[in-house]
């Protein structure tokens, strides 16, 4: 609906009008508003924003200097010059291709171990292996004894010992050679048993030929 306008002189403004006054609500406060004030007025510290009602005033004997603020480094003594001439660099090894360093004290790689407590002695397993073997060939040798006075053993000479030794070697290059040819599929039973004899008769060969590589003296029995 469109508002009618008046001209400025028009008999309705002869007319006194109602003032109309509008109400305005209250502004919500709340119940906890002194609470929050007293405890705020009471942390608040004194003169926090204006300084100290009183400071001390400098005096014109202490005036501000050239590089009076700046750090000061501790004057050189002789202990200090020692502790420099004697600050040589740590060894270091690289172990990377972007040259990551390490130190080499603590790197494993330097041979301290000659700076041990007991460096160069027998540890105590081998010397108690040792005297194991000491008392197993004693034991032999008293046994090899007893046998030959009874006349129940005689010695190899080195020369048999050495034809037995590479008539087992040749022994064994056979067994090898035919060992290699066997066929790759094992597809029967007869093909599998003459492999398990193959492997059984070169064991065997290898612990003799181990036996007569180690003992040079050997005694074989009469019977």
């Amino acid at each position: 609906m469109s508002q009618v306008v008046h001209p400025p002189e028009s008999v309705y403004n002869l007319i006194p009008r109602e003032e109309v006054q509008t109400q305005k609500t209250s502004r919500y406060v709340s119940k906890y508003r002194p609470i929050v004030v007293h405890e705020r007025k009471s942390v608040k510290d004194d003169m926090r924003t204006m300084g100290p009602a009183k400071v001390e005033v400098p005096s014109p004997d202490k005036y501000l200097k050239k590089h009076s603020k700046e750090p000061k480094l501790p004057e050189k003594t002789e202990c200090t010059k020692k502790a420099r001439s004697a600050g040589t660099p740590q060894p270091t090894y690289v172990d990377t291709s972007k040259g990551h360093k390490q130190l080499l004290e603590n790197s494993g790689l330097v041979p301290k171990y000659i700076k041990k407590k007991h460096y160069g002695e027998v540890p105590d397993y081998l010397q108690q292996r040792n005297e194991e073997e000491r008392q197993a060939q004693e034991e032999y040798d008293n046994f090899v004894r007893e046998q030959r006075e009874r006349g129940a053993m005689n010695h190899l000479s080195d020369e048999k010992r050495q034809v037995i030794l590479q008539t087992l070697k040749k022994n064994w290059d056979q067994l090898h050679r035919e060992y290699q040819g066997l066929s790759f599929v094992m597809d029967n039973m007869s093909k599998r048993s003459h492999k398990d004899r193959l492997e059984v008769a070169m064991k065997k060969l290898e612990n003799d030929i181990k036996l007569f590589e180690r003992f040079k003296t050997i005694y074989i029995s009469n019977n």
